[in-house]
């Protein structure tokens, strides 16, 4: 039998135990597995993140920049707060002691040669809870042929994740047919938040962002988008921040950037340590030219 210790005396009672509210907006009463995992995609210091997206691949095939992920993704992986991917790249590519949080895609179905929002949940949860990962990404069309569909597929993935402790991203999807303004991104990622998704991934734009920041209750990061330059980049992470964004999830305005590893550094710089573009982007120059 080992040795029973003595009753402990020191209780401070002086000293009332902390019960502080959850850093995230809109994640006080989720449970304490999910904030866990919320805790490692976002950084507790300033609730803001910088998401590396390459999941391209699983409707578009190998994109530009991602043909070989070994190669060009892997040395990228260190200055990401964390990773979205799929399970195929996951498994295939990334060592098992890679400890980046996983964002894992969870939908597919559909290719670039047929209709997107065509899409299914892809992949089961206990796929999920094998993988450990921090989070699973849907994709949701709101105004697509298949809104319907896309948006009950998310609701099932939020139920499916919220008895394991696992959160769900929203990633609102954009047709070519589709006004990209205000009005429609606060309609989208709104019926997101209403629907229970733990944080949403949205397109930033230049009139009214603030709006769709304000009016969603759960955090926001921003997608990249197409490639554009350097400082046109930098300038719109800086301003999505600005204006209420809990980060970025770029892609393409990272590894197809001439230098993608001083990108990573520069948007870094303007989403965990505020920096203005114009500093952020003298420094990707300063670390591309070494």
């Amino acid at each position: 039998m080992p040795e029973i210790d003595s009753e402990g005396k020191n209780y401070h009672q002086d000293i009332k135990q902390k019960s502080e509210l959850f850093f995230l907006k809109g994640s006080n009463e989720l449970g304490w597995g999910m904030k866990n995992r919320l805790s490692r995609i976002f950084n507790p210091r300033d609730g803001r993140t910088i998401m590396l997206a390459i999941d391209h691949g699983y409707f578009q095939g190998p994109t530009t920049g991602l043909e070989r992920i070994d190669v060009n993704i892997l040395p990228l992986v260190p200055y990401a707060d964390t990773v979205m991917l799929t399970r195929g790249i996951l498994r295939s590519t990334f060592a098992p002691s890679v400890t980046k949080p996983i964002v894992i895609r969870a939908s597919g179905g559909p290719s670039i040669l047929k209709e997107l929002s065509n899409e299914e949940i892809a992949m089961d949860i206990e796929d999920s809870i094998r993988l450990n990962v921090c989070a699973m990404a849907i994709q949701i069309f709101i105004g697509g042929e298949y809104e319907s569909r896309s948006v009950i597929n998310m609701t099932k993935l939020v139920d499916m994740g919220t008895r394991y402790g696992i959160p769900t991203l929203a990633v609102t999807a954009v047709g070519k047919e589709l006004t990209r303004d205000a009005k429609y991104f606060r309609l989208a990622t709104r019926i997101c938040a209403e629907l229970g998704a733990h944080y949403v991934k949205t397109y930033y734009i230049d009139e009214g962002f603030e709006t769709v920041t304000a009016a969603c209750p759960v955090p926001i990061v921003i997608a990249g988008g197409k490639k554009r330059p350097e400082l046109d980049a930098l300038k719109m992470a800086y301003n999505a921040i600005q204006q209420g964004a809990a980060g970025v999830d770029m892609g393409r305005n990272i590894f197809q950037a001439e230098s993608p590893v001083a990108m990573m550094k520069a948007v870094g710089a303007v989403v965990h340590e505020n920096e203005t573009p114009e500093k952020a982007f003298d420094l990707y120059n300063t670390l591309k030219s070494k």
